[in-house]
């Protein structure tokens, strides 16, 4: 059974960072896309960006480009997501996902983790 698991979310200051892991156990993801998602209170979930785990193609939201980094760890079968210089809009709950690399559907989700920035 594939599981997803994220960590490194908390509690920052403005103009301060955080760095999110997804650790993925159940499988190996050569043939897949992680990617990392928002969801932040009264808005529609968000995709924050996403990664080809062959490859390390990567592609961000507008919102986010130039700040965040997603990247990958293949031995730890770990992505993470490094957020630089958060702002208050980007307090949400973040959420890793897998989907195959033909597919459109993110087949796989983590639990969630809170960020909170603050001012």
């Amino acid at each position: 059974q594939v599981q997803l698991v994220e960590s490194g979310g908390g509690l920052v200051q403005a103009g301060g960072s955080l760095r999110l892991s997804c650790a993925v156990s159940g499988r190996t993801l050569s043939r897949y896309v992680m990617g990392w998602f928002r969801r932040a209170p009264g808005k529609e979930r968000e995709l924050v960006g996403h990664i080809y785990w062959s490859g390390e193609m990567t592609s961000y939201a507008d919102s986010v480009k130039g700040r965040f980094t997603i990247s990958r760890d293949s031995a730890k079968n770990t992505a993470f997501l490094q957020m630089n210089s958060l702002q208050l809009e980007d307090t949400a709950v973040y959420y890793c996902a897998a989907r195959g690399v033909l597919q459109l559907t993110w087949e796989y989700w983590g639990q969630g983790t809170q960020v909170t920035v603050s001012s």
